[in-house]
């Protein structure tokens, strides 16, 4: 791994894609540190570094516990995604554009952009009336009425659109997948003043040098687990028939024909449904808080069942996670086309039927490796809370979300930077060996 990274700074290219990578993270980690006007973001930040604000903020890089111009950041781009994604296999005008090629997908990408903008609008609305209905999160000669709400939403609004300029201008022009990489560089910005906090912990005998070292030990152990069900897959193997062929009259040879395998992911959704999830169960959350004082009995059973980390919020969210994975793997992974897409380029699976027994053939697998791709997740999100109280260490956000979204993303990134090397190395094999042939 750093030895692909120290060949991509030796060659100019790929280095000016690196440093440019670099600049547009700064960039977005300096807005991150600008709250939205009229918010108390010390005030905000320690109501909200915990629980499940504490998870979605992990997720949005930390800027929501503040608050930040970018606090929304690439949240609604996620879940606008996600649901274009959901319905490009059952609206047939966005499966027609999916099936277009390039400019089909320039397509689905604006609605997506114009999706998220409009999801974006509504859940800062939402986290603005939230705000506004708490008085201790309002900044001193503010006042909480419309106009505190039109400029919080303003700003948000704007927020996400620079936001998902940053993150489509690193896709175009710089190293590896911009939305994932500002994700990533959130969540890793959070860990230096964590593990300050941490220490200080230590200094003041809180915790011992031993339950430190075995939250470490955990944390190892669970980024290699993530290593090694990341990378993991069940390949079906796949034959293509040999076409006879020849010149007319002379004797018939084998053409083409080959054997080879069908990848099919452990955790094919990757960490989409625990965000799914997470989303789903702010809401009660959000409104148990912006009617405690109108309705007291609908928050108090909300703070008694849904709480984070309750035994009822963890069921919630299994099964929210489970049914998640399923609902997205079945949309990515549609087994009835792929089997036609095998059979019209003369493949076929060794010992299943073509046609629909193929189907069966690779939906049943997918079912089986969705299954433990969803307790997997399941045990990404649980295990990580149960670590925490076990060992009384909860200033560093430990949370296998964040851990599975860093290991994702430094994988997906190596693979292009080193597909970008061996094009490279390709290239210039074959300028020289034309070089060779003209001097010869």
């Amino acid at each position: 791994m750093l030895r692909a990274f120290r060949d991509a700074f030796r060659i100019p290219d790929l280095r000016r894609k690196i440093v440019f990578t670099l600049l547009l993270l700064a960039v977005f980690r300096l807005g991150s540190t600008i709250p939205t006007p009229g918010v108390n973001a010390a005030a905000l930040a320690e109501a909200t570094s915990g629980g499940l604000f504490g998870l979605i903020s992990l997720i949005s890089g930390g800027n929501l516990s503040q608050f930040s111009i970018f606090a929304l950041g690439v949240l609604p781009y996620i879940t606008a995604s996600i649901v274009i994604q959901l319905l490009t296999t059952t609206v047939p005008a966005l499966e027609k554009l999916s099936k277009e090629g390039e400019e089909g997908r320039k397509k689905i990408n604006q609605y997506t952009r114009y999706a998220a903008v409009g999801l974006g609008t509504f859940q800062a609305l939402f986290f603005s009336l939230y705000i506004t209905s708490n008085p201790q999160f309002i900044a001193v000669g503010w006042d909480p009425g419309l106009f505190t709400i039109l400029v919080m939403v303003l700003t948000q609004v704007a927020g996400i659109a620079f936001t998902l300029w940053i993150g489509e201008r690193i896709t175009e022009v710089g190293v590896g997948n911009g939305i994932s990489l500002i994700i990533t560089s959130g969540i890793i910005a959070n860990y230096p003043r964590e593990i300050a906090a941490t220490g200080e912990l230590f200094r003041n005998d809180q915790v011992s040098l031993l339950q430190i070292l075995a939250f470490a030990a955990v944390i190892l152990v669970t980024i290699a687990g993530i290593v090694y069900v990341y990378q993991g897959e069940r390949r079906v193997p796949v034959t293509y028939a040999r076409a006879r062929g020849g010149a007319p009259g002379g004797a018939a040879r084998n053409l083409g024909g080959q054997a080879t395998w069908l990848p099919i992911k452990v955790n094919q959704a990757g960490v989409i449904p625990v965000i799914f999830a997470s989303a789903m169960l702010i809401i009660p959350n959000l409104i148990g808080s912006a009617t405690a004082e109108r309705a007291p009995e609908v928050n108090a059973f909300i703070q008694t069942y849904l709480t984070f980390g309750s035994p009822w919020y963890i069921l919630l969210e299994a099964a929210l996670i489970f049914g998640f994975t399923y609902l997205y793997n079945s949309v990515q992974f549609d087994p009835k086309r792929i089997s036609e897409q095998l059979r019209e380029a003369g493949g076929f699976i060794p010992g299943v039927r073509p046609g629909t027994a193929t189907a069966e053939y690779l939906g049943g697998i997918s079912s089986r490796l969705s299954l433990w791709g969803a307790i997997f997740l399941v045990v990404l999100t649980v295990f990580p809370q149960i670590v925490q109280r076990a060992t009384g260490i909860t200033t560093f956000q430990f949370s296998g979300t964040g851990l599975l979204i860093i290991v994702g993303v430094a994988l997906e990134t190596l693979k292009q930077l080193e597909a970008q090397l061996t094009v490279r190395r390709y290239d210039g094999f074959i300028s020289k060996g034309r070089i060779r042939g003209r001097l010869n």
